[in-house]
């Protein structure tokens, strides 16, 4: 992958925890230009080659390579009107200055435009995580831990901005299907504040909306963090050994418990099901590891539908895919991870010890939070498809370069691409009328990143998007280890874990589009 643009902040290391600091001051003004990437020469009249995939089906070779205005549909949307901070498609940058960086510099027919914003929020000096993105209606919603803000899906014009009076503690990863959130915020801005309250806010308005206090279940029930997740009209609250659910539409408390037959709850995966994740420590062996539980629980009244233990030892790390339910576990001593998939009825339907790797993000490994916080993974009725490589020393790898399509019936391998070249990873996004849409991230070489799809039954390719190489150095910031992704009606948005507060030319990515 490409280094990160001249002047622009690192990422933090994979493992670095979430913080959630003292409310930044208010969201600040445009800081001016942005250092320009060095991007590779292209002659005049030359058709670059700027993504290469090479995909086994079948036992036979397929060659796919993408090329500027070759299979791409449509020409490059009109230039936006947007905001000074938005990108004009003028070859003047963000600021309309000379000196500024323009994504879209030099772009070729059949290119998708590029729209990229910076981070203009004041926030603490080791950066903050940021959420989303959110894909509303005609606006795509980002929040940080002092406020969200939307911006324009066509051209990342700013829409609204909502400031929060405490940081944030805790955020679902995706809100109703009404288009309504609940997250979790502090006491106070104390950086020892505990996590209390749950506020709603309706990302089609930017309007807050209720904020109800989340009561104590026992004594001990106190936490600086809560893992949200909303099914339905519940959003479920866990913290350590307790779970509670309350209302999306008023906050009025459906359940709560902090203990069920010896296990105790941890976490939630919401969606169109509401999944808990729990731990039965051994009463034999208080030093042990105990089991993992997952369960299918009603949202309306948080009962158990099905629940399903794994061996000793074993680490419920990830939920790949709500409907079908799959999820992956790993075995820190065996130095192994499984994927099991799951019938409606909570029964196994296949299980395997993949021979492939796949990042910490997508089976759990160094990674204790977020079980639905793998951006590489898509399923259809019958198979999943994962960004995947050769297994490493470790458990989760970063060299994700191919995709691994794997029959959620048997658990077998069904076909996977091959490697790309060095530095580009591959994320499948979505299945969509038989396809899987996958993002190819920049390469080594200087390519921008493209949008490629697999024939869900062989992987044949074909194009689907390709962005102009002038974007290629923003993109190269976006680093997998932090990157959260949303594809929606032919559209990639490419979100940054973490940003920094606004320095004179140095610019924190914050949130990057392309498409149609």
């Amino acid at each position: 992958m490409t280094g990160p643009t001249p002047g622009a902040r690192p990422e933090p290391d994979a493992q670095e925890p979430v913080g959630f600091g003292p409310p930044p001051a208010p969201f600040g003004p445009d800081q001016g230009p942005h250092p320009r990437p060095r991007t590779r020469s292209r002659s005049a009249g030359a058709v670059a080659a700027v993504v290469a995939a090479l995909l086994l089906i079948g036992g036979g070779a397929y060659g796919l390579t993408v090329r500027a205005g070759v299979g791409v549909p449509g020409p490059p949307a009109a230039g936006p009107s947007g905001s000074p901070s938005v990108d004009q498609g003028d070859s003047k940058g963000p600021g309309g200055t000379p000196a500024a960086y323009d994504p879209n510099a030099d772009i070729r027919p059949g290119e998708a435009r590029v729209w990229l914003r910076d981070n203009q929020a004041e926030v603490a000096g080791s950066g903050t995580s940021q959420y989303g993105p959110w894909r509303v209606g005609a606006t795509v919603v980002a929040a940080i831990s002092n406020g969200l803000t939307a911006y324009a899906v066509a051209d990342g014009q700013e829409k609204w901005k909502l400031p929060l009076q405490t940081p944030l503690c805790g955020v679902p990863p995706a809100p109703s299907a009404t288009g309504v959130l609940v997250v979790a915020v502090k006491e106070t801005a104390s950086d020892t504040s505990r996590c209390t309250h749950l506020q709603q806010i309706d990302l089609t308005t930017g309007k807050a909306g209720w904020k109800v206090p989340v009561p104590r279940e026992n004594e001990h029930d106190t936490s600086v963090e809560f893992e949200l997740a909303i099914s339905g009209d519940t959003v479920a609250v866990a913290r350590p050994a307790v779970m509670s659910g309350f209302s999306v539409t008023d906050g009025r408390k459906l359940f709560g418990t902090s203990k069920t037959n010896g296990c105790y709850p941890s976490a939630f995966a919401g969606g169109p099901r509401l999944i808990g994740i729990r731990h039965c420590p051994d009463p034999k062996d208080t030093r042990g590891s105990g089991q993992a539980m997952v369960e299918e629980l009603d949202p309306a009244t948080g009962s158990a539908r099905w629940s399903h233990k794994y061996d000793p030892d074993w680490t419920v790390g990830r939920v790949l895919s709500m409907d079908p339910l799959v999820i992956a576990a790993h075995h820190k001593d065996k130095k192994t991870w499984n994927i099991k998939a799951f019938a409606a009825d909570g029964t196994v339907r296949s299980q395997t010890n993949p021979g492939f790797g796949v990042s910490g993000r997508c089976n759990g490994f160094g990674n204790a939070s977020g079980f639905q916080e793998c951006y590489a993974a898509a399923a259809d009725a019958d198979t999943l498809y994962l960004g995947a490589g050769k297994p490493g020393t470790s458990l989760g790898i970063d060299d994700t370069n191919q995709v691994v399509a794997v029959d959620l019936n048997t658990g077998k391998e069904r076909w996977r691409s091959a490697e790309q070249p060095k530095g580009r990873t591959m994320w499948p996004l979505a299945v969509e009328g038989g396809r899987v849409v996958v993002y190819v991230s920049p390469g080594s070489a200087g390519e921008a990143g493209a949008v490629v799809s697999l024939a869900a039954a062989d992987g044949a390719a074909q194009p689907v998007l390709q962005s102009p190489a002038a974007a290629a150095g923003a993109q190269g910031v976006f680093y997998p280890h932090g990157l959260r992704t949303a594809w929606a009606d032919g559209r990639l948005f490419l979100l940054n874990g973490r940003v920094y507060s606004p320095e004179p030319r140095k610019a924190s990515r914050a949130i990057l589009s392309f498409g149609k």
